[in-house]
C-alpha cells in the first residue's frame, strides 16, 4: 500500500466552525475506525483517506513527541485524559484543539477502542500557557531526544504540583496552571468544554 506524502506545514490557521465537535475512534494502535463530517471537514482529508489511518495522519510537526508519550501512557492504562493538541490539515495549515480521550474496554478489561471528542482549544490559553511550553519541549527533543524531553515536562509538572492531565484541566478551567494542589471540580470542564 502506498504512503501518502505528509503536506508542507504552513503558518496559517484552519478556518472551521469552532462550535463543532470533532469526534473519532480508533482501535487499541491507534488507527482510525472513525471520524464524524466536522472531523473529516477540518482535517481536509476525504473519509476513505482516514479511516484505515493511524491518527498521527493529522499531527503537526510543531507538537513534541513527549505528550503523545504521555497520552499513550495514560491511554494504555485505561486512563481517560485530556489534552491540547496542535493538528495540521491535508493542506498544511493548523489547528489546536482541546481533546478529552475515553477508552473503551470490553467485558475482560481490554482495550478495544479510544474515543476522542475535539474542540477549539482557546488560542488565548494555548498562547499563553501551551505554545511556550511545547516549543520548550520541541527544542530539548531536537537537540538532545524525547528522554530529555520528557524529564524537563516531569520537572516542570512537579514544579506546579500536578500531573499533565490536572495541568491541562486547570488552565482550561481557571485560564492558568494553579499550584494549590486542590481539585478542580470536574464537572465545570466537561459542561463548559463537552456538554456533559
Amino acid at each position: 500500500m502506498e504512503e501518502s506524502v505528509r503536506p508542507t506545514p504552513i503558518n496559517k490557521e484552519v478556518v472551521w466552525d469552532k462550535s463543532k465537535i470533532l469526534m473519532s475512534k480508533t482501535d487499541p494502535y491507534g488507527v482510525i475506525e472513525y471520524a464524524n463530517d466536522a472531523f473529516i471537514e477540518v482535517s481536509g482529508y476525504e473519509e476513505h483517506e482516514l479511516v484505515g489511518k493511524p491518527h498521527n495522519i493529522v499531527r503537526h510537526p510543531d507538537m513534541p513527541r513527549v505528550i503523545f508519550k504521555v497520552l499513550w501512557d495514560y491511554l494504555k492504562k485505561g486512563k481517560n485524559i485530556h489534552a491540547i493538541v496542535k493538528n495540521m490539515s491535508s493542506s498544511g495549515r493548523f489547528y489546536w484543539v482541546i481533546t478529552d480521550f475515553d477508552v473503551k474496554t470490553n467485558e475482560k478489561g481490554i482495550i478495544t477502542n479510544y474515543y476522542g471528542r475535539r474542540r477549539a482549544a482557546p488560542m488565548e490559553i494555548v498562547q499563553r500557557h501551551i505554545e511556550p511550553l511545547y516549543e520548550k519541549l520541541l527544542q530539548i527533543e531536537t537537540a538532545t531526544g524525547i528522554a530529555a524531553s520528557e524529564k524537563y515536562l516531569v520537572g516542570y509538572l512537579e514544579d506546579i504540583g500536578k500531573s499533565y492531565n490536572e495541568f491541562i484541566e486547570d488552565i482550561i478551567t481557571d485560564g492558568q496552571p494553579r499550584t494549590d494542589k486542590q481539585p478542580i471540580e470536574k464537572k465545570g470542564f466537561f459542561t463548559k468544554f463537552f456538554g456533559r
